[in-house]
């Protein structure tokens, strides 16, 4: 692959994460690839904004256009990971690889009754004590250079209830089918929740591959940086020349 046609790439964050998730990605790819992460709506500089999915797809857009260099391949987790199927099916035009990571669980059925209780629960409590529970969950688990943009960006608690209202019931295996573009999904190996329906997923999609992130969880790109980023590496040199 020449530089003029490396892909660009657009990360989406995770559940009330930000842009800052990525920090550890932008860095190690940087050099090699066109680059830029989002906030979606009602998350790090958008918190203002009310969360939609249409809005999401919109803001993926956006960024894929303001890169400059075509389609390209979207890196979502969890939440970003759902957003970025939506865009796939509304935006296929923009779209040269999709990257799934934490987010090949369906959405429907008896799965998202814990998910839609814990979104009733988190407007009910402080947003202060749940910012320094966050707070010292992250500083406990990861290096301060994985986890520092995260932590400054703060958190999208008050979002949580509308995207994942968005999301489930939503989503499943199905939804691959609407995908006009390889795929990677990408799991932390033991992420047992979001990986559970990686194998439909993958049969689904007539160009799609599961890599698991050896001993990390559902934050595999924080357990692993350097891991989860070789992966992306990987896979956008891997995609075929635009045309």
């Amino acid at each position: 692959m020449t530089a003029s046609d490396a892909p660009p790439l657009v990360f989406v964050h995770g559940t009330r994460f930000s842009a800052g998730q990525w920090s550890s990605q932008l860095a190690a790819l940087g050099e090699e690839f066109r680059a830029a992460a989002v906030d979606l709506p009602g998350h790090g500089a958008r918190s203002a904004e009310p969360w939609s999915l249409d809005a999401a797809t919109e803001i993926i857009a956006g960024a894929v256009d303001a890169l400059g260099r075509g389609p390209a391949l979207v890196v979502g987790h969890s939440l970003g990971g759902y957003a970025s199927l939506e865009f796939a099916r509304r935006r296929p035009d923009l779209l040269r690889g999709l990257v799934l990571a934490g987010a090949s669980a369906s959405t429907r059925g008896a799965w998202a009754t814990p998910y839609r209780w814990a979104a009733g629960l988190v407007p009910r409590l402080p947003a202060d004590r749940l910012t320094r529970w966050n707070d010292r969950l992250l500083r406990r688990l990861y290096p301060p250079e994985v986890v520092a943009a995260t932590i400054g960006s703060g958190y999208a608690f008050h979002t949580l209830p509308a995207a994942w209202g968005d999301v489930l019931g939503r989503f499943d295996a199905g939804a691959m089918r609407h995908v006009d573009a390889p795929v990677l999904i990408l799991n932390g190996e033991k992420d047992t929740v979001f990986r559970s329906g990686e194998r439909e997923f993958a049969r689904a999609h007539p160009d799609a591959r599961v890599e698991l992130v050896p001993r990390a969880r559902h934050l595999a790109n924080f357990d692993d940086p350097d891991a989860f980023s070789d992966a992306v590496r990987r896979f956008a040199r891997q995609l075929p020349a635009r045309g």
